[in-house]
């Protein structure tokens, strides 16, 4: 079966999607078993900020996807630059050769990177990105005469891939547990969830000092001599949203450089737009040796990533029969990277990161009216990008226990939202959180719709654990 613009999604057969989507489709990140007595949502028209379902019915979508349309849904142009492609071109590899999309995109994302970040290697999606960082900052070192370095620093509870490499540097252990023992060598310290401090709690300065002195303790204790580099977000997501205190990027710079360890910017979620910058590190004003990207680069209307790096660590790769032994066989598709330049084109015609950074605060506004709310007990964010965390008491913050997590978010809220026709994400995978991310195109309109469902929904929600 095949949908169509001329589709009366009314009209679908559902009870036949419905029963092949459980005989032979396997969800990412899905617990299976919930669909043994419920529909799968199946979602098959976007327009805007909107989507619809299999019914007929309309959803915001409040997370872009998955942090992805930025542009929104239904941008013919996006797709015609695709169909295009593919007619002239449909596939060539990257290997030893080049097709011109490439090379135009590539420079264009440089010339956007800050500093001297001017060599650009594509992938498909965020996690090959950030594999190809790590394999990069230890080949790099190799060459240079420290093969010792080799280690990675991240932060607790953050998210960089599934892939092996990817999943040991993230800092989610029910995550990693069914995969262990993954690639030794990666280290946790402590993220910048100033809600939860329990040093310099009520001075955001003097907090980033201290969160970013965690890494050079790390370092200390592993060995300036055998640590590669440090993973960090400009924004972290998974806890939902802490944006970084002021002066903790600086100090992170100033210790990389101090114990020569590569800054990579993981920008998988923060690019392109979602921070009102087309870099996240251009916003919080700090220079990374590599930065990774995907997700809003083409809007998801082709799937593609990439890892940017300095002139410095191109360096050892461009004389003699050096190589960087790595590579995907779509990285840099040609479709894709024609959807990128496309998507790029509009990102400046239409000033679509200023109008972030003209709407952000309005957006905020909206959202911390929710605080009047028992169980709302903190929001945060930047951009167009914020995290609510909920709470059993908001005086003194108490959290949800394991139990009572599963019934709130699981049990009902996320099945509530879904049904008052707001798509997007409950998440327990530090304290509970509902995730905000909607298309860069959003204005108050959109806001007040995703206050008035979440208020009502939020309600009820703190009678139900």
């Amino acid at each position: 079966m095949t949908i169509d613009e001329t589709t009366d999604l009314t009209q679908l057969d559902n009870a036949a999607l419905q029963q092949s989507a459980k005989d032979h489709l396997w969800m990412h990140f899905t617990r299976m078993s919930s669909y043994d007595k419920a529909d799968v949502p199946i979602i098959v028209k976007g327009e805007g900020a909107y989507i619809w379902d299999s019914n007929g019915k309309r959803y915001l979508d409040a997370l872009a996807g998955l942090f992805v349309s930025q542009l929104g849904h239904g941008r013919t142009e996006l797709a015609e630059a695709a169909a295009r492609q593919a007619q002239t071109l449909a596939f060539m590899p990257l290997w030893s050769y080049a097709h011109p999309n490439a090379i135009e995109l590539a420079q264009r994302v440089a010339s956007y990177a800050p500093g001297d970040l001017n060599r650009v290697f594509f992938t498909t999606g965020g996690g090959e990105a950030v594999e190809t960082a790590w394999k990069l900052a230890k080949q790099y070192f190799k060459m240079t005469g420290r093969p010792g370095k080799h280690k990675v620093i991240s932060r607790a509870i953050a998210y960089h891939g599934t892939t092996q490499g990817a999943l040991s540097i993230t800092g989610l252990p029910a995550l990693k547990a069914p995969y262990e023992p993954l690639v030794p060598s990666t280290f946790r310290v402590p993220n910048t969830n100033i809600y939860r401090a329990t040093l310099h709690g009520d001075d955001p300065e003097a907090f980033g000092r201290w969160a970013a002195d965690q890494i050079a303790v790390a370092i200390e204790n592993e060995g300036a001599d055998t640590v590669a580099a440090v993973f960090l977000e400009p924004v972290q997501n998974a806890g939902g949203c802490f944006p970084p205190p002021p002066g903790y990027f600086q100090r992170v710079r100033e210790i990389c450089d101090e114990y020569d360890v590569l800054l990579v910017s993981d920008e998988v979620i923060c690019a392109f737009g979602r921070l009102g910058h087309m870099f996240g590190a251009e916003r919080y004003g700090y220079q990374p040796d590599m930065i990774t990207c995907a997700k809003g680069i083409t809007s998801g209307y082709a799937p593609l990533g990439a890892m940017i790096a300095t002139d410095r660590l191109f360096e050892p790769f461009s004389k003699g029969d050096a190589s960087f032994l790595h590579g995907y066989t779509f990285g840099g598709h040609p479709v894709s990277t024609a959807v990128a330049m496309t998507n790029l084109d509009i990102f400046e015609r239409e000033g679509v990161n200023q109008h972030v950074l003209d709407n952000e605060g309005a957006f905020r506004a909206t959202l911390e009216t929710l605080k009047d709310l028992p169980i709302v007990g903190d929001i945060r964010g930047d951009g167009y990008f914020y995290g609510i965390e909920l709470v059993k008491d908001k005086h003194t913050k108490e959290t949800f226990d394991d139990d009572e997590s599963e019934r709130l978010l699981r049990g009902f809220l996320s099945r509530a939202l879904y049904d008052a026709g707001l798509y997007c994400r409950t998440d327990d995978r530090g304290d509970p959180v509902v995730q905000l991310s909607p298309p860069l195109i959003c204005d108050q309109q959109h806001f007040d719709e995703i206050e008035q469902i979440l208020r009502s929904v939020l309600t009820d929600a703190s009678t139900k654990v």
